[in-house]
């Protein structure tokens, strides 16, 4: 058995999380990068801004339909592990490669670390919920952020001995990547921002790009926002492409598109922003990391903690509404959450887990 730990990433969210855990991990860190997220343009700046070891594998599964990509990067991760084994594979979140991770360590007989286990939000019509109930159910070793998360592992069967309260490792991130006031302050005032003047937008999951109805009601909900403050909102090629496709690009009038940025420059703006719109999961636990008030584009959450005060849920109501409800609100949402103790700690988490892998798994001497 190899003493290296396969860590699994795909997208950028899952880069952000997994890069500390792969520094835990020094030199015993194979990173496989399936390219899920291929476009250039979404991993620009990741290499620079996290301390990502290099990747040792790269299988380029491309873009595909769901399916197509979930059964393309099992089949290459699973040559991979059978001609490279390693004493154990780590995936992160719900996405395919997470899926795909998990399948081809199961098929090999590899160890499988699911790091951010036991998040639910109970909507089937996710595929992000399918992959992660199926991911826990076979994984070896379930990190899971806070202990509501082992709970529901428990509910559900999962044996107490496989589950490992480890916090989010966001919060190593987060200490590390933030910009200091000064940087920041710059960077601001390069894009002609001032400090809680702004909303931050991000929008890309496919129950809210790829129906034009949906896509247009959020477009246009940004607009009315945008009347009233300056939004800001990183364009995801998917996204953009999509708009171009339903003729909604013009419905955006008003709002400041830019290119995708990269993680340490996003952080920044989220830390500086008055508001913060978005659909991402990652994006709600950086808004409550740094206290800053947040609506979720979504009907549901797979982290309902953060449902006491922390965000909002647009839910079936009118964007237009919600988001000139939440900018107004900003002032005293934004006093309360500085007083709120953080659900998911301050950071250590990748050290967490790579102790226990080391535990569970130990390097043979």
């Amino acid at each position: 058995m190899s003493s290296g730990t396969a860590v699994v990433v795909g997208t950028r969210p899952e880069a952000v999380k997994l890069a500390y855990v792969a520094r835990a991990l020094g030199d015993r860190a194979v990173v496989v990068h399936t390219g899920q997220h291929y476009d250039a343009t979404l991993w620009a700046d990741v290499v620079g801004d996290l301390p990502m070891p290099p990747i040792a594998h790269h299988i380029a599964v491309g873009g595909r339909s769901r399916g197509e990509q979930i059964g393309r990067a099992t089949e290459l991760l699973t040559r991979l592990l059978i001609e490279h084994p390693v004493r154990a594979v780590v995936v992160q979140g719900d996405t395919n490669s997470t899926l795909a991770g998990a399948l081809a360590a199961n098929a090999t007989g590899t160890p499988l670390v699911h790091v951010e286990a036991g998040l639910r939000s109970d909507d089937r019509s996710m595929p992000e919920e399918s992959n992660r109930l199926l991911v826990d159910r076979i994984s070896d070793l379930c990190c899971v952020p806070i202990a509501a998360n082992a709970a529901r592992l428990e509910r559900e069967g999962v044996a107490a001995d496989r589950i490992e309260v480890t916090g989010n490792t966001l919060a190593d991130a987060l200490s590390d990547l933030v910009p200091r006031t000064g940087e920041a302050d710059t960077l601001l005032g390069g894009l002609g921002l001032e400090r809680g003047g702004f909303a931050l937008a991000t929008v890309h999951r496919a129950s809210n790009v790829d129906d034009r109805r949906t896509l247009a009601a959020l477009a246009d909900g940004l607009a009315a926002l945008a009347r009233r403050v300056t939004v800001v909102l990183p364009l995801h090629p998917h996204t953009r492409a999509r708009l171009a496709e339903f003729d909604l690009t013009d419905r955006l009038a008003g709002v400041r598109t830019v290119d995708p940025v990269g993680p340490r420059q996003f952080l920044a703006l989220e830390a500086a922003a008055g508001l913060l719109v978005s659909d991402s999961g990652g994006v709600q636990e950086e808004a409550c990391l740094l206290r800053r008030p947040l609506v979720v584009l979504r009907n549901s959450t797979e982290r309902p903690e953060l449902l006491d005060g922390w965000c909002r849920l647009l839910g079936d109501a009118d964007p237009v509404g919600v988001l000139e409800q939440a900018w107004a609100d900003v002032p005293s949402w934004t006093a309360d959450l500085a007083v709120r103790p953080l659900p998911y700690g301050t950071d250590s988490a990748s050290a967490r887990i790579v102790a226990e892998i080391d535990r569970r798994w130990p390097v043979p001497r």
